[in-house]
């Protein structure tokens, strides 16, 4: 059984629709999935601290400002640590406990001694800003999501927009009849 040209192009032109409409669905989706993001980090009010090297003092509601108050955050718990980060924070509470055990205090007198204890509230405040951090890095995650819908649906939309245009049937010139010439 053979295809007909119009069932070929009307099989093209449907699956061209389809694809448009797939396109702007993924286009709307990325735009309200930014929006969303943009709406819930502006929520927060949370500026960007005054001493980041860009955007300092602004909103945080799209991935640059998000990005950059996450640095800034990392800069300030690293000075806060004395350039420790938490693992090796870790690592210092327990050197220092093992040495204070070696040198014959009890758990209890280990647990209140001020060097560990300053370590620990360190460790704390180090901790809350590597929580931060990854929730505003997760927030510029969700930002290029976003623009990748909306990049793959103007890509979708543009292949459904060519497919329903080349399933157009071409204009076929036909040539008048002519009459033999009689000499």
């Amino acid at each position: 059984m053979s295809t007909t040209l119009s069932e070929r192009t009307g099989t093209a032109r449907v699956l061209g629709l389809i694809v448009l409409i797939l396109g702007a669905v993924f286009v709307v989706a990325g735009g309200v999935t930014w929006g969303a993001v943009a709406a819930n980090l502006s929520a927060e009010k949370i500026s960007v601290a005054s001493d980041a090297s860009a955007f300092g003092g602004q909103t945080v509601n799209s991935p640059w400002t998000a990005f950059s108050q996450a640095m800034i955050i990392r800069e300030h718990s690293l000075k806060l640590a004395g350039d420790k980060t938490y693992a090796e924070l870790g690592e210092a509470i327990s050197a220092k406990q093992a040495d204070l055990k070696a040198a014959g205090k009890s758990a209890d007198e280990i647990a209140k001694d001020a060097d560990v204890l300053k370590l620990q509230n360190t460790r704390s405040t180090v901790a809350t800003g590597s929580f931060l951090r990854a929730s505003l890095f997760t927030s510029v995650i969700a930002f290029g999501v976003a623009l990748f819908a909306v990049g793959v649906g103007v890509v979708f939309a543009l292949i459904g927009w060519t497919l329903m245009k080349l399933s157009r049937p071409a204009a076929v010139a036909t040539a008048a009849a002519r009459e033999p010439v009689t000499v």
